[in-house]
């Protein structure tokens, strides 16, 4: 299973940066191609699921996560979310921390692993580096809008 992380330092509070990284629909700004669908009532916690969609016409794939960890920050204290991807096809783990960084910014640390059953391992190395691509660019675009 590839296994990826990325960091990204941000202008915002750890507050801000959290929330932007975790209002699961605006994913779907961030990412090409891709619907969000929250599955169970608001506000997030542990247990919370919700489904991203993604592709064109027949060809969807969805990509069902369910919260099992949830620590939002408080103060200067870290937070921590961690996603398990239950799907059919998409499963894995993804991790969301954000914490203190330099200058009062906040500090974004992202993990995953990913795995897309029915793909040969002979095809890991493009899956990490395509999805390394896609998150990264996704996490700047969640951090830079508003």
């Amino acid at each position: 299973m590839p296994t990826f992380t990325f960091e990204r330092t941000a202008p915002l509070t750890l507050d801000e940066a959290w929330r932007r990284l975790t209002e699961w629909p605006r994913h779907a700004d961030a990412v090409p191609l891709t619907r969000i669908r929250v599955l169970t009532p608001g506000p997030t916690r542990e247990g919370s699921r919700f489904v991203a969609r993604s592709g064109i016409g027949p060809l969807v794939i969805d990509d069902v996560m369910e919260v099992t960890v949830w620590r939002p920050p408080v103060d200067a204290e870290p937070g921590l979310c961690r996603l398990e991807k239950r799907g059919r096809v998409i499963l894995g783990w993804a991790e969301i921390e954000v914490r203190p960084g330099p200058g009062g910014r906040s500090r974004v640390v992202w993990r995953e692993e990913l795995r897309v059953r029915f793909l040969p391992r002979a095809f890991d190395g493009v899956l990490e580096r395509t999805a390394r691509t896609m998150f990264g660019r996704a996490a700047n675009r969640l951090l830079r809008a508003a």
